[in-house]
């Protein structure tokens, strides 16, 4: 059994489980664990294929949902409130689906059980065209990424999936090739049981985001029967990093709730 690489915030209670999304990883969530964590238990993690977690060709999100119910026995922790965003919040879903009594409250950040459009190819293009083992600097680096990615914020994000290699220039922590291979799955919808889970259920979306539309709401209403719906004032789909404090105050009333 292989243990995804985490980082724990705090001692107190409750315990919350924090997912990333796609490309992303536990350091995505830092501040706003370390926040969590002046309180609570915060449990950050890289998912499967992302950071410096395991690299394996399966990557489903029954896979990945079993890699938290994993990470949730090597810590000792019976039962937690499970937040995800993005890939992650799908994840969760999953993990409500599988693992119901392991779980005290879920939030799901800015996203849907449906299928999206691919927005990620020019991503996985850039890291296949660019050598980035003869790249000096992390400046050069964005440099190279501009073409493929024209916004400063996700170039930002895109560049922390590089880590310096011993001789020089730099190498992509994640598993890129893997990751492309499950897209489909990975943008599209879950299967899901109607109802999934009948527990607290949480979705918070960016007021600038269209990831979860109003159209939305009634199936994840039959799937998530207790679902209450809030919007992070000017923010886009990264919502916690738009807009920290918005998300923390309606994050924390419903975990006190």
């Amino acid at each position: 059994m292989q243990i995804l690489n985490h980082r724990i915030y705090g001692t107190g209670n409750p315990v919350i489980y924090i997912l990333h999304g796609i490309f992303g990883m536990l350091d995505n969530w830092h501040y706003v664990a370390g926040i969590l964590g002046q309180n609570c238990t915060v449990v950050t993690s890289d998912a499967r294929n992302h950071g410096k977690s395991f690299h394996t060709e399966n990557m489903s999100f029954d896979n990945m949902a079993e890699d938290i119910q994993h990470l949730m026995a090597h810590l000792g922790h019976e039962k937690i409130i499970l937040a995800g965003h993005s890939m992650g919040g799908k994840t969760a879903m999953k993990f409500a689906q599988n693992f119901p009594t392991l779980l005290d409250k879920l939030a799901i950040i800015d996203i849907a059980n449906k299928t999206y459009a691919p927005s990620h190819l020019a991503y996985f293009q850039a890291f296949k065209d660019i050598d980035f083992s003869t790249i000096r600097s992390r400046t050069e680096a964005d440099l190279a990424l501009i073409p493929y990615a024209s916004d400063l914020a996700v170039r930002q994000f895109l560049l922390k999936n590089l880590e310096p290699k011993p001789a020089g220039g730099y190498k992509p922590k994640f598993n890129i090739e893997a990751i492309q291979r499950n897209y489909n799955a990975i943008i599209g919808a879950i299967d899901l049981p109607i109802p999934t889970w009948k527990g607290p259920t949480l979705f918070i979306s960016g007021e600038k985001s269209q990831y979860i539309k109003e159209s939305d709401k009634v199936s994840l209403t039959s799937e998530f029967p207790k679902s209450t719906f809030a919007k992070v004032s000017s923010a886009g789909h990264w919502v916690h990093a738009d807009n920290p404090a918005e998300f923390l105050d309606i994050f924390q009333t419903f975990i006190q709730s």
